[in-house]
C-alpha cells in the first residue's frame, strides 16, 4: 500500500520561531528547509537539523533554487524584517507558482502593506495578542476573531448585554443582519451550537459569522 508523500515546506528565518516551527514540522514527518542569513546562527542550526538547514540570504533567488522551492508546497517567511517577509512570499507566489505561502507580520503598522500586496494569511503576534486582552474584559465590544479575507467572510465575537433587544429572544425570532448567522453562544463557561428555540440571556458570549462591513448592525441587536 502507497503512503502519502511527506509535504516539502521552505521556513525562512531562523530564529525562535522559525527553529521551533521548523521542530515542530519535522517532527509532524514534514520535509522542510530551514534558510537563514545569520552565519553564527545558521552554524547553530545546523547542529540540530543538520542538511535541513541552508546559509544564504532567501531574498536572492539562487538561494532560493538551491533549497528546491520549485518544489515546495509551502513557503513561511518569518524573519525579523517585513519587507523581506513580503519579498520572498511575492516571489514564491509568482515566479515559482509556490501554492500556498505565511508571512510573518513583525510591526502591526505595516499590515496595510502585505494586505495592498496581497500577502494572506500573515501573523501579527501583537494583534494575536491584543485579541486575548480584548477578550479577557468581560464588558467588550465586538472582537474580530478570524478573518478569512478570501473567503469573503469573518468571525467576531460579542456578549449579549442586559437591555440589548436581543436578550430574551429566541434566536429564530431574532432579526439577524442579512449576510450574518449566529453559530454558537457561551454561557457560564460552557459553549453551544444554538438551536431555534434557545432563549438568549444577558452575558451571553455570541460567535457569529458574518460579512464584512455587518458589524455595527449585529452589535446593535446585543448591545444596550
Amino acid at each position: 500500500m502507497a503512503t502519502e508523500a511527506a509535504s516539502y515546506m521552505i521556513v525562512v528565518g531562523g530564529g525562535k520561531v522559525g527553529r521551533n516551527l521548523t521542530r515542530e514540522l519535522v517532527s509532524q514527518g514534514n520535509e522542510v528547509t530551514l534558510i537563514e542569513n545569520d552565519r553564527g546562527r545558521y552554524l547553530a542550526l545546523e547542529q540540530e537539523f543538520g542538511a535541513a538547514a541552508t546559509y544564504g540570504d532567501a531574498t536572492e533567488l539562487w538561494v532560493l533554487d538551491r533549497a528546491g522551492i520549485e518544489r515546495a508546497t509551502l513557503v513561511i517567511a518569518v524573519t525579523g524584517d517585513d519587507e523581506d517577509n513580503i519579498l520572498i512570499c511575492q516571489v514564491a507566489k509568482d515566479k515559482y507558482e509556490v501554492a500556498d505561502t505565511i508571512a510573518r507580520v513583525n510591526y502591526p503598522a505595516n499590515r496595510e502593506w502585505f494586505e495592498l500586496l496581497g500577502i494572506r494569511p500573515y501573523v501579527s503576534a501583537t494583534d494575536l495578542i491584543l485579541r486575548m486582552v480584548e477578550h479577557s474584559v468581560p464588558k467588550h465590544g465586538i472582537i474580530q476573531l478570524l478573518d478569512l479575507g478570501d473567503q469573503g467572510l469573518e468571525v467576531v465575537e460579542l456578549e449579549l448585554q442586559e437591555g440589548s433587544s436581543g436578550e430574551g429572544k429566541r434566536v429564530g425570532d431574532l432579526s439577524m443582519p442579512e449576510g450574518s448567522l449566529l453559530i454558537s453562544v457561551l454561557r457560564a463557561k460552557k459553549g453551544f451550537v444554538p438551536g431555534p428555540d434557545t432563549v438568549l440571556e444577558a452575558g451571553d458570549e455570541i460567535l457569529a459569522v458574518l460579512d464584512p462591513g455587518k458589524e455595527a448592525e449585529l452589535q446593535s441587536l446585543f448591545s444596550a
